[in-house]
């Protein structure tokens, strides 16, 4: 990787593109910041900036993507668990019970983002993620014992509680090491890293429930006995080798950290935190765009939690065994991880985001459609993989275009948890949407997942409208975006 001979993809629009008619004065300081910021990069050597860079990838990404793998298994192994023997044993075919039990995970997941990632700079991320990493896998195990399905839901409530620190950790942490160009590629490994392995969660669920009763344990209750004993271990883990914010971190030489610092103070300004305040989070909670970005990621996870909730229902409705229907759900995330990772390639490639995310909703779109109105079962698991990709592919594409649009640690914590936290909200429309009483085809749910996506395309619409003006003013000199002189929005 090397460096680049011009600002990153917040630049739009281009000097030659905008700068017509400015006078010389503006022009001069619009170039003085552009060479400023460029001169701080650019003096490192391109093969020690790519080493370092790999360095910290290697540190960061495998780990990360593994334990927020675990974290997807976790929360959507119920779906598994349930077609081998959970709902009956626990009577979840009653009513709403498995949709509630779903559902009442992600209330208090909801509520608890913002206040972990305050207490992240607080506690540092070795403590806080082991923390939270230890807390669910012990809420996981304890799944396994469960009597009723009132107490399901009170594990699935300890669950969402421990878990809800973690992601938005993640998403922050990642986003303060790197470029803003260099930001969704990342995230887009971190991510697939995760969804590839959970979409191997159901033959590894298929593989547990084989044991059968033992040691007075039934079947799907081995499934959440050796995960959760498994996150509790990994948890241990994260102790020794979390990786913590790039001013804290401990394993980089001082001159690999000041390259690390200089990049991101060149890129954006804000290689250093500012202290988190009362007043700075209620002063970034009245942005807009955090609130967009949150209404666009509920909408790009909805279909991602349809598909981990409902896969192997959906395929159990189309007539195929427990095994099959375990099986089966896999390839779809193997497809996902090749695709979320593409279109994460080109993204970073052109500088964009927003068009990039409007042909993955297409996709998701036509994906729903298929799936709810294909004729043969072949062409409705067709659906499936499309669903995948573009959902899959789209929630680090949003993590990135909000990142790349912000300036500051405190907003940068602040706007994570908050877009995280309409990621819970999206997983509760989905197990509230997909009604027992709609099985098999579940077309209420299909389109009412659908009607979220056309929703994220008219928020994108909107945002690119909103930065196209706000950066024509700001190359005019009439503004400066984000209090931050020479800082261009991300299209």
């Amino acid at each position: 990787m090397s460096t680049d001979s011009k600002p990153d993809d917040s630049k739009q629009p281009s000097i030659l593109e905008t700068d017509v008619g400015v006078d010389s004065e503006k022009l001069s300081g619009k170039l003085d910041a552009i060479v400023s910021s460029v001169a701080l990069d650019a003096h490192y050597d391109p093969q020690v900036v790519a080493r370092v860079l790999r360095k910290i990838d290697w540190r960061m990404l495998p780990l990360l993507g593994f334990i927020y793998s675990i974290s997807l298994i976790d929360r959507t192994n119920l779906g598994v668990a349930r077609i081998s023997g959970m709902g009956k044993d626990l009577n979840l075919n009653v009513g709403e019970r498995f949709s509630i039990a779903s559902m009442v995970y992600f209330p208090p997941y909801i509520l608890l983002e913002i206040p972990g990632n305050i207490v992240l700079r607080w506690l540092g991320a070795r403590s806080w993620i082991t923390i939270c990493v230890v807390g669910w896998g012990a809420a996981q195990t304890g799944m396994a014992f469960v009597p009723s399905w009132g107490l399901l839901c009170l594990t699935r409530v300890l669950l969402g509680a421990f878990e809800a620190g973690f992601f938005p950790a993640m998403a922050f942490i990642i986003t303060t090491w790197y470029k803003r160009h260099e930001v969704q590629k990342r995230l887009a490994i971190f991510y697939l890293t995760a969804i590839s392995l959970t979409g191997f969660s159901s033959i590894l669920a298929y593989a547990l429930q084989l044991i059968g009763d033992r040691g007075s344990l039934r079947g799907w209750r081995w499934i959440f006995l050796l995960e959760g004993l498994m996150t509790i271990v990994l948890g241990l883990l994260t102790w020794f080798f979390i990786p913590d914010f790039p001013d804290k971190n401990t394993f980089l030489s001082k001159e690999e950290t000041k390259l690390v610092l200089d990049r991101i103070e060149a890129d954006r300004r804000d290689s250093l935190p500012d202290p988190i305040t009362l007043r700075k989070v209620l002063k970034h909670l009245c942005d807009p765009f955090l609130w967009s970005c949150g209404l666009m990621f509920m909408s790009s996870t909805m279909p991602a939690y349809t598909i981990a909730f409902f896969t192997s229902i959906l395929l159990s409705g189309m007539g195929f065994g427990t095994r099959d229907s375990l099986l089966l759900g896999a390839p779809p995330y193997v497809a996902a991880a090749i695709s979320c990772y593409f279109f994460a390639w080109i993204s970073d490639r052109t500088n964009q985001r927003a068009i990039w995310i409007f042909l993955q909703s297409l996709i998701t779109i036509t994906g729903l459609m298929v799936t709810g109105y294909g004729k043969l079962n072949g062409v409705r698991y067709f659906g499936l993989f499309l669903i995948n990709m573009g959902a899959s592919g789209c929630i680090p594409g949003i993590l990135a275009y909000n990142a790349n649009n912000i300036v500051s640690h405190s907003k940068r914590s602040v706007s994570t948890a908050l877009v995280v936290a309409f990621g819970g909200v999206g997983g509760i429309f989905s197990t509230l949407v997909f009604r027992q009483k709609d099985y098999p085809d579940y077309i209420p749910g299909i389109w009412a997942t659908m009607a979220c996506q056309f929703f994220m395309i008219l928020l994108l619409a909107i945002n690119t409208f909103v930065f196209q003006r706000r950066n024509k003013l700001a190359a005019q000199g009439k503004r400066v975006n984000e209090e931050t002189p020479g800082f261009y929005y991300t299209l």
